[in-house]
């Protein structure tokens, strides 16, 4: 959450509160979508209107028009009350924002396939068969071949694969004889890993949420410690997705605590998962804006890469020494450190990655592009759009922050030195 205080890089938002309605945007339809963002974010944690209103010392009624967009929120204490009760920074309750949401088509086919519940009349009935299931050759097969398309950042291929990859572990969970039950357990939470990842990354985490938990109990139902892990791990990300970095610090540090106390000496697997969780750590602490906790935790990932001694992919984490330094890139940008951003990703050498981990090198070129924005060295910034894009143009497309930079970029755009900007736009569908 960021106060309103002159030390705050949203500090020109929250004056705007005391200028004029040009500056403040605080037109209907910004108001509206103000109001609808303290409505979401109330409703995410669960808080019923006379409840907020009561911790921020407003009337029900008075909190109620804000919803709905008839009142602005016009005092910096409630505006810092808000952000500190609802998880939302200043810039959230004094600016309208453009909508770069991009809808992933496949998600519909995905929930729905979630929703299924293939298999549950057997579960109930055994006389009753709903179809046989595949065998697990094929479905270790296609979850490779489906992890392999997540790495390459495939996304639509993947979303086009998933839904019947879900429906048939599911069936295979329930179908299976008594012997095989574990291996489809297994193959099930492979599964819903690949889904929770595709998920949070195409701008689905409370979808890619119910995945994630999918995934953990199936680890639990075939007694795998170690995909229990893997699922702790991709959950983290999700909850930081969701704006929920104490609840991903909680989840990654008490599975690493247990994971490090049960890993076998020279086990490359637990190591590397290990590791990984650390760096759910190293992101959870910098949406927190935490630099001394995200330094603590990149010594401790640093250690586990250095024991292992190499890059690896073990449960398609793509863990190691390269990663850890991507993520420090990634915590200075999300902390505002620019230059720290730019040296560090100076000493990258993206080329002893896998070839096929295409999302790795292209989270490179984005983070820089907003190292560089932050600068407002727009033409750099863009060029690194652009080479991002070379490689992967539908994490452009999909991501997020990525599409709020070209949106950011758009607003304060001068042609001549960022001629190429509005065709990396459209094609992203933000202009």
């Amino acid at each position: 959450m960021l106060a309103c205080h002159p030390g705050n890089r949203s500090f020109r938002n929250c004056a705007a509160l005391s200028g004029d309605d040009t500056h403040r945007g605080d037109g209907v339809d910004a108001r509206k979508d103000i109001g609808q963002r303290i409505a979401r974010a109330r409703r995410r944690r669960g808080l019923s209107q006379a409840v907020l209103a009561g911790l921020i010392g407003r009337s029900e009624s008075w909190l109620s028009q804000v919803e709905r967009g008839q009142r602005r929120v016009d005092s910096h204490s409630v505006i810092n009350a808000l952000g500190e009760i609802l998880g939302l920074a200043a810039e959230d309750l004094t600016t309208a924002k453009t909508d770069t949401t991009m809808h992933y088509q496949a998600a519909s086919a995905i929930r729905h396939a979630m929703m299924s519940y293939d298999g549950l009349s057997s579960l109930i009935d055994p006389r009753q068969v709903e179809g046989s299931p595949e065998s697990f050759v094929w479905l270790r097969h296609e979850i490779r071949r489906v992890n392999r398309l997540y790495q390459a950042t495939q996304y639509d291929e993947v979303g086009r694969r998933l839904p019947g990859l879900i429906v048939a572990t599911e069936l295979g969970s329930r179908h299976a004889p008594a012997h095989r039950r574990w291996t489809y357990q297994t193959l099930r939470s492979l599964t819903y890993h690949c889904a929770t990842t595709t998920l949070r990354r195409v701008g689905e985490p409370d979808l890619a949420w119910l995945a994630a938990d999918r995934s953990l109990t199936a680890a639990e139902e075939a007694e795998r410690p170690l995909l229990a892990a893997v699922s702790a791990y991709r959950l983290g990300y999700v909850f930081v997705r969701l704006r929920e970095p104490d609840a991903a610090l909680g989840l990654v540090l008490r599975a690493a605590d247990a994971l490090h106390r049960s890993v076998r000496h020279g086990d490359p697997r637990s190591l590397s998962m290990l590791g990984a969780l650390y760096l759910v750590a190293v992101t959870a602490a910098a949406a927190q804006h935490d630099r001394t906790a995200v330094g603590a935790f990149l010594t401790q990932a640093r250690r586990v890469a250095e024991r292992l001694g190499e890059d690896r992919n073990d449960f398609w984490s793509a863990f190691g020494l390269t990663n850890v330094t991507i993520h420090e890139v990634s915590a200075a940008v999300e902390s505002g450190d620019a230059r720290q951003a730019i040296a560090k990703a100076e000493t990258l050498d993206v080329e002893v990655m896998a070839p096929g981990l295409v999302g790795r090198r292209a989270q490179v070129h984005l983070d820089l592009a907003r190292a560089y924005a932050i600068q407002r060295k727009d033409a750099a910034s863009v060029n690194m759009l652009l080479l991002a894009e070379q490689l992967s143009p539908e994490l452009v497309r999909y991501g997020g922050r990525t599409r709020e930079l070209l949106a950011q970029l758009l607003k304060r755009e001068h042609r001549a030195s960022t001629p190429q900007l509005r065709g990396l736009a459209t094609r992203a569908g933000i202009a």
